[in-house]
């Protein structure tokens, strides 16, 4: 199975061009759900696809709708993710996720209330049930990988 370097998980963009404040910041300031989806969308569209090389099976999250691959690194004590997937609302999720959990040591990465975070939100109010499901098992995964 091809593995990403280590050069792809530290210079990757992903989850690391809004913090997650900012994205806190910049999504509660959608006064309505249809706003949020559009932002969801175009941060999405705005995040970079693993490459094609790196769409293997191995590393598909079990539970998703939709293929979405997880490749995972701890580099000096600090976890590190690349995720993709072929949902572009999913992948808006994603770089949510990422901006929340990348860097983080495993004592960090297990204080991340994620759900608290989209609830507050609103987003997991609109998220569909398969939708929500294939979340959490990206969020699982992610706290699995960071124990």
């Amino acid at each position: 199975m091809t593995k990403p370097t280590e050069a792809q998980f530290l210079n990757s963009p992903m989850g690391r061009e809004l913090t997650q404040a900012e994205l806190d910041s910049e999504l509660s300031a959608q006064g309505h759900w249809q706003g949020r989806y559009r932002l969801l969308m175009k941060l999405g569209s705005r995040m970079a696809p693993l490459d094609a090389a790196l769409r293997q099976p191995d590393a598909e999250v079990a539970g998703c709708e939709s293929a979405t691959w997880l490749y995972h690194a701890e580099l000096d004590g600090h976890h590190y993710f690349l995720a993709d997937s072929e949902a572009r609302i999913v992948r808006g999720l994603l770089v949510l996720v990422l901006a929340a959990c990348n860097g983080l040591t495993s004592e960090a990465l297990s204080q991340v209330d994620l759900d608290g975070w989209f609830t507050r939100l609103g987003l997991a109010d609109h998220l569909s049930p398969s939708r929500a499901s294939g979340l959490n098992a990206v969020v699982q995964a992610i706290q699995a990988q960071g124990r």
